[in-house]
């Protein structure tokens, strides 16, 4: 990184290694530029961006909602090759406009051939020369920024390559089969994905994974990080089987976690390790991991199984309301909670309108369910996060060669509404809904035969704070259907999901204000009667 003595930025290079007699020329493992995974390392002057005024500060994470994308498939742009950062910027005034103030981009560092997810990096401090290397993303974080939108990213230290990968006996040593002095040259190198588990017990090694991550904070302004796969970081295996514990892994993550909060104070790690162990989440000084947050596999996967169930009677609400009230810690924002994510929508998978429908994600039933769950996402506590495309009801599975169908944007502009009306319920954007960001929840209303749930989202308490969601998994209509709410008075309807205006075919079922009386119901001191659609949110609050 930084400039090469004697050689100007853009001047193209290898290093010559002697070694017992062999010469080898190998390409800089801290190359900012490759010209491409097989070809040379770049001289780039990382002091020459010009950032501005740029003192971007992100929002606190009770107040984040996430977008999820892929750079080479989030623009339809470039019809002969992926997507680049330069035109996924292009996109950053939509997401402004619906709402979102944090993107997590998939993985940026440079990887074999010019399409993939990204998560197998070949030089892991080189920006994918085919999205347009690093002053591209440089331009992309700064424009985020002026829009008000955080700017994480994905990074891969479960394993690097398997292809194109020059840091493999990069000296020309290597034990057995074994991959040299970047990789354990034992069992322990072995992962899903090839023998190239870096080795966690080697200084240097860790060094290099280390200022990896201050990369990423530090030049390129980052705001956060979310891990790979941190299962194989602290485990051989994903089934965590007796003897395969990494405890070089574990101390890895905590000095990073650490060194990274203390440095950037604010910054973001989210752990994507989907074993629901609330260590990940928990403070290094108590022996936990360090992260802020962690991918929450006990939301999703209960939420899409009850959304995604053909029959009503199939859908299990006590294990709806669980999701909802799931925390690891203490902090309700120590999860990330979504319905869809790239790997939800690959590998076998569907996205979920298709799931509920298959061959019709634009059905009823698709678009009513799948943003019931989405409204469950948005509700519930936690850090939401949408996946790239959802709120236009993209159905095509996730693969990295076929952009978002934004052709969908002006048909399904209700939809869109809809996720944007939710989104500035999250944010409190409107005054009337701060519970939403609160650490309370309560799921007070468990109704496992008819298929309604009802929960208390509250921050300080009272008018404009206290906040009731009901979420209807039942294909019929409710008039007249009380639930407990915790204050007297009459509950303002803030958001109503069978609104027509979101859907030609919704039903548009009426709901009404509410007035809570007297009577205790729910555990609530106070209760009141809804009027709800089938397949359908309700979110209401009282004024000031």
């Amino acid at each position: 990184s930084g400039v090469v003595r004697g050689m100007k930025p853009g001047a193209q290079y290898k290093y010559r290694l002697l070694a017992g007699g062999e010469e080898l020329f190998r390409n800089d493992p801290y190359a900012r530029i490759v010209t491409s995974s097989v070809g040379e390392s770049v001289v780039y002057d990382d002091q020459a961006f010009d950032w501005g005024d740029d003192d971007f500060q992100m929002a606190p994470w009770n107040e984040l909602v996430i977008y999820e994308l892929h750079v080479g498939t989030f623009n339809d742009r470039n019809p002969d090759g992926p997507g680049t950062l330069d035109h996924a910027a292009e996109r950053l005034d939509y997401l402004a406009e619906l709402g979102v103030n944090a993107v997590s981009m998939m993985p940026l560092s440079e990887f074999a051939g010019d399409f993939s997810w990204g998560y197998n990096p070949a030089y892991p401090f080189a920006i994918e020369s085919a999205y347009g290397g690093p002053d591209a993303f440089k331009r992309f974080v700064k424009a985020a920024h002026a829009r008000g939108i955080a700017v994480l990213t994905d990074v891969v230290y479960n394993h690097f390559g398997p292809s194109d990968l020059e840091l493999w006996r990069f000296d020309g040593w290597g034990e057995g089969d074994g991959g040299g002095i970047y990789f354990y040259n034992d069992h322990r190198a072995d992962t899903p994905w090839g023998m190239t588990r870096p080795d966690y017990g080697r200084e240097e090694v860790r060094n290099y994974i280390r200022d990896n991550a201050r990369m990423w904070l530090g030049s390129f302004r980052c705001d956060g990080l979310r891990w790979d796969g941190t299962v194989f970081i602290r485990y051989k295996d994903f089934w965590k089987s007796a003897g395969s514990e990494l405890p070089d892994g574990w101390t890895l993550m905590q000095e990073i976690t650490h060194e990274m909060g203390e440095k950037y104070p604010g910054a973001l790690m989210i752990a994507e390790d989907l074993q629901g162990d609330a260590h990940l989440v928990e403070p290094v000084d108590a022996g936990g991991a360090g992260f802020g947050a962690q991918w929450d596999s006990l939301f999703v996967h209960p939420i899409r199984a009850a959304l995604e169930v053909m029959s009503d009677d199939e859908r299990n609400m006590y294990d709806v309301a669980e999701a909802i009230g799931h925390s690891y810690t203490l902090d309700a924002f120590s999860r990330v909670v979504y319905t869809e994510s790239h790997d939800e929508v690959a590998n076998g998978r569907a996205r979920l309108p298709e799931e509920i429908h298959e061959g019709d994600a634009l059905s009823w039933e698709s678009k009513k369910r799948s943003t019931l769950g989405a409204a469950a996402v948005l509700t519930a506590p936690g850090i939401p996060m949408l996946f790239q495309g959802q709120e236009i009801v993209e159905d095509e599975w996730f693969q990295d060669t076929v952009p978002l169908d934004w052709s969908r944007l002006e048909p399904l502009g209700g939809i869109r509404t809809m996720y944007r009306d939710l989104i500035a319920l999250r944010r409190n954007l409107s005054g009337t809904t701060r519970g939403l960001s609160g650490q309370t929840v309560r799921v007070h209303h468990v109704n496992h035969n008819d298929k309604l749930i009802a929960f208390v989202r509250e921050k300080e308490g009272g008018p404009s704070d206290t906040t009731v969601v009901v979420l209807n998994f039942a294909n019929r209509a409710y008039d007249d259907y009380r639930i407990g709410l915790p204050n007297p008075g009459t509950w303002h309807v803030r958001f109503n999901s069978d609104w027509n205006g979101y859907g030609s075919d919704f039903g548009d079922h009426p709901a009404h204000a509410v007035n809570a009386d007297g009577e205790g119901h729910d555990g609530e001191a106070y209760s009141g009667s809804i009027s709800i659609g089938p397949y359908t949110a309700l979110i209401i609050s009282q004024a000031e």
